[in-house]
């Protein structure tokens, strides 16, 4: 037992842990709809896309959380501009506008002598270095995107299942889908500064997919990635103390390693009802 709880006992570990839960429940509010909607890429290219923002924030001063949002929040602006073209698909825009947000925050940093540190934050987090002033805002956004999730809860599922139908019933799939956006976008903002934009896909897609696989309902679909979510959270802050590994890095591979043991216990579950 003291090989669990021991780490923490240190404070920058328990806060750790806090975090890591918050960041987890805005996930599973936000990656339930990443998977029912397909949503994996246009996720995976807000994450990436962010370094511009987050370098110019660093470069003038300006708080990173301010940068990233600024810039998700124009990834997913274009995203919606661009998909309202009938000679273009909805990727298209996407691949265009990751790539190319992609090549100027590379190009920014490539001018920075002093970004390397705060790039690797970036990209890979600080889950230990989470202050109660963090913990702070990450409980904000998780309101906000209680509310979000909430207050379009009929419209995302209409969305999801089936957007023409939702239009002939009034049910406005454009609102539904830019709500769609900023429930999204305020996920990636909140989660990136503590797992870093390289990991913060494992926990956005990772655990929904994974209880997609066992449950039908929207809610529970949403429960068991926040519970799989405080689980991978937990055990990858465990065996990070232990194993002396990255703690951002080691809590999205046993939210990744979670889905494939619960695909596999699925897969179990299927073979033995049908003998």
């Amino acid at each position: 037992m003291d090989w669990w709880l021991d780490p923490f006992q240190v404070s920058f570990v328990w806060h750790a842990l806090i975090g890591g839960i918050l960041v987890s429940l805005i996930c599973a509010l936000a990656g339930t709809w990443v998977v029912l909607r397909g949503m994996a890429f246009l996720g995976d290219a807000m994450s990436h896309g962010m370094l511009l923002g987050v370098a110019v924030a660093s470069l003038i001063g300006v708080n990173l959380l301010v940068g990233a949002l600024v810039s998700a929040g124009a990834m997913a602006l274009g995203v919606s501009a661009i998909g309202r073209s009938p000679k273009l698909s909805q990727d298209t825009g996407i691949g265009l506008l990751f790539a190319g947000m992609l090549a100027l925050g590379v190009i920014v940093v490539s001018h920075s002598e002093s970004f390397a540190v705060d790039l690797t934050a970036f990209l890979f987090g600080d889950v230990l270095g989470v202050r109660p002033r963090d913990l702070a805002y990450l409980a904000v956004a998780l309101g906000v995107c209680a509310v979000i999730a909430l207050l379009g809860h009929r419209l995302f599922v209409a969305l999801a299942f089936d957007a023409r139908k939702a239009h002939t019933l009034g049910m406005r799939p454009r609102l539904a889908h830019v709500l769609l956006l900023a429930l999204l976008t305020l996920a990636i903002v909140a989660s990136f500064h503590i797992v870093g934009t390289l990991l913060v896909f494992g926990l956005l897609v990772a655990p929904p997919a994974a209880a997609a696989l066992w449950a039908n309902r929207i809610p529970m679909i949403m429960l068991g990635a926040a519970v799989l979510g405080v689980v991978s959270t937990a055990l990858g802050l465990v065996v990070s103390w232990h194993a002396g590994t990255a703690a951002g890095a080691t809590i999205a591979a046993v939210a990744v390693a979670l889905f494939f043991v619960s695909a596999i216990g699925r897969g179990v579950a299927g073979r033995n009802r049908t003998q």
